[in-house]
């Protein structure tokens, strides 16, 4: 599906900003359901967390678009993937968390 998006033309970026915009959003809502709606607190609240649950999702998406934006730059093959141990059956301990 990422993969997809990418083709299409949908940038990290792009979703970094609706990220960002729903945070913008999910207040607005949540305020204009307070004061102009005759529900009470519990709808505005309602809308907040509806609007609020957006912004994980994109956030995530564009960190998994980011992702394919730099394999498509390093043309799917980074130098850390390439171990000229592995062809000898060789693994190296890794480095993770140094």
């Amino acid at each position: 599906m990422i993969r997809q998006l990418h083709r299409m033309g949908v940038r990290s970026s792009m979703m970094y900003t609706a990220g960002i915009a729903s945070i913008g959003l999910t207040a607005a809502s949540w305020f204009l359901s307070k004061n102009y709606e005759s529900a009470g607190m519990d709808r505005a609240d309602r809308w907040g967390l509806f609007v609020g649950e957006w912004a994980p999702t994109f956030f995530a998406m564009g960190v998994a678009l980011r992702m394919e934006e730099m394999h498509a730059e390093k043309g799917r093959v980074t130098e850390e993937w390439e171990d000229p141990n592995m062809e000898r059956g060789i693994r190296m301990p890794s480095r993770a968390g140094v």
